[in-house]
């Protein structure tokens, strides 16, 4: 398609989408109201109602939906080109994403059989009142999880990513030896350090960073007082695209819930308030076999960490929540997975009767809760938590789980993490590889969650912030090949996998932007 079909075909998309939102039946109620309003002009009346929106701040809101659509719409593509194409253009990655999700959901088939409990029943009231009264406090008192195991941990995972190949290309074509060191064997386009630096100019060594120059021996007015107050003239402004430019830099700890909710276009109007309260009715009413995976991946992960264990019951809230929330289906028309479907007890196989489940479409896994945890930090209000956590995962987190070809899936991440290690740092590679210790066995349970749980929690936000700033989760894979640039003197003094693992065990007290900053703009390339 030429340039022109190309925007007219994303125009008439987006104007579709937002047709039925309900930010376009606030406009064009306002629209109608201000017709009754002095200053609007019969023989000006198209400028006037525009100027009305404009100066009365709907047009920003406008914008910022619209902002929002360009990040999470479809590519442009060949206007025959079949759906499957559209979610992932290559068969062997749509292959492999669809036996994986086969094997998921036959192990939570068979954990339904072996407990003896259904995939969801609807609670008995009594139940329900009790849930209702224990809502904000249920870490108190959970089920008995002991028979309850994860579907899957990030390591299962691992293991499909490195089984991927190409059956159209012929290894033996690459030239030089490096492309046989690491386990991830697909040919796929990654960015190179000269690219990157390119690509992530904001972070050179001369402009300022939250995250150093705020911790560095320069006086405060040098660079965080002037940032803060640009800061908040851009939440001030309201504008989505100018928040995100921001944030490449870091966002301060004081204005960071507001521009991120601003980046995500993600609002807490009552409306959201109310479709919240309603997937909390949804969460009371019925019991799904999920809640317990959800439960127990708590349990292991946030209960057990020294920043998170306090937020034990807002994860319960939101998670529930998500699990029933059938607006997350709609990330599934650009992401390569397909909701799994499950049938009507007693109804047979039938297609008809075929279900999604959970309502949601994601079967939460080990760790899962992690990508909830860092966010709140920053919202206390649990219907603001939720509408962010569904924004960062529908743009974001679902690629850190899902077989795809996409620059920020993390099938391109781990080849990326890869190709920079043995591109800038072959001996280390070289020597982890002999002695069995892959640095993408230890590295990937980092970038299957982003970091969480493994940074100390500023550092981590200071992390997400370039994540949203960016819009890419390539930022990921830069930092999991610093740390290992940063350890690297240690980690070529290891003989085994167990103490190279020894060695990166501990990242808490990692200061992330230095660790990418040196990485990227000090490496000699």
């Amino acid at each position: 398609m030429d340039e022109g079909s190309e925007l007219s075909l994303t125009i008439a998309q987006i104007v579709q989408r937002l047709k039925g939102s309900h930010l376009h039946s606030q406009i064009e109620r306002q629209a109608k109201e201000c017709l009754h309003q002095p200053e609007i002009k019969l023989e000006s009346l198209k400028e006037d109602v525009r100027s009305f929106l404009k100066t009365s701040g709907w047009e920003r809101q406008l914008q910022n939906a619209v902002y929002r659509e360009l990040h999470v719409q479809l590519p442009p593509s060949h206007p025959v080109a079949p759906p499957e194409h559209l979610k992932e253009p290559l068969a062997y990655m749509r292959k492999t994403q669809a036996s994986w999700e086969k094997r998921v959901l036959k192990s939570l088939n068979s954990m339904s059989t072996e407990l003896g409990v259904p995939l969801a029943r609807m609670r008995p009231a009594a139940e329900q009142k009790e849930l209702s009264n224990k809502w904000n406090e249920m870490g108190t008192d959970e089920p008995d999880l002991t028979s309850v195991r994860p579907v899957y941990a990030p390591k299962d995972f691992l293991e499909v990513l490195i089984s991927l190949r190409n059956p159209n290309h012929d290894s033996s074509e690459d030239v030089g030896v490096r492309s046989h060191w690491g386990l991830i064997q697909v040919p796929l386009n990654v960015r190179d350090i000269p690219q990157l630096r390119q690509a992530y100019s904001e972070l050179n060594l001369t402009s300022g960073q939250l995250g150093i120059d705020d911790h560095a021996d320069i006086h405060p007015d040098m660079f965080e007082n002037e940032y803060v107050q640009i800061g908040k003239k851009v939440v001030l402004e309201q504008d989505s695209a100018a928040a995100q430019q921001y944030s490449r830099q870091g966002c301060p700890t004081g204005l960071r819930a507001d521009l991120w909710a601003l980046i995500l276009n993600s609002t807490n109007q009552p409306q959201d308030v109310m479709y919240y309260e309603q997937l909390t009715a949804g969460v009371i009413q019925h019991d799904l076999l999920v809640d317990n995976l959800i439960y127990k991946d708590v349990k292991l992960t946030a209960s057990n960490d020294d920043y998170y264990f306090v937020f034990e019951d807002f994860l319960y809230q939101v998670l529930l929540c998500f699990s029933r929330d059938t607006a997350v289906l709609e990330h599934f028309k650009y992401n390569s997975a397909t909701p799994p479907k499950s049938f009507i007890q007693g109804k047979g196989e039938d297609e008809e009767c075929a279900v999604v489940y959970p309502p949601n479409g994601v079967i939460p896994f080990h760790g899962f809760s992690m990508y909830v945890a860092p966010l709140c930090f920053l919202y206390n209000e649990p219907s603001k938590l939720y509408s962010v956590f569904r924004e960062m995962y529908s743009r974001y987190f679902f690629r850190l789980h899902s077989i795809s070809s996409s620059p920020s899936g993390i099938v391109s991440l781990c080849l990326q993490f890869e190709r920079l290690l043995q591109t800038h740092l072959p001996q280390l590679f070289y020597h982890l590889r002999q002695i069995e210790a892959q640095p993408l066995r230890i590295a990937f349970k980092w970038m299957v969650r982003a970091f969480s749980g493994y940074l100390s929690s500023d550092q981590l936000l200071l992390l997400w912030d370039r994540i949203l700033g960016y819009d890419s989760l390539e930022v990921v894979a830069v930092l999991a090949a610093a740390v290992f640039a940063f350890r690297a003197e240690n980690l070529m003094e290891v003989t085994s996998l167990a103490s190279a693992e020894a060695v990166l065990a501990d990242l808490s007290t990692l200061k992330v932007m230095p660790l990418i900053q040196i990485f990227l703009f000090a490496t000699a390339i």
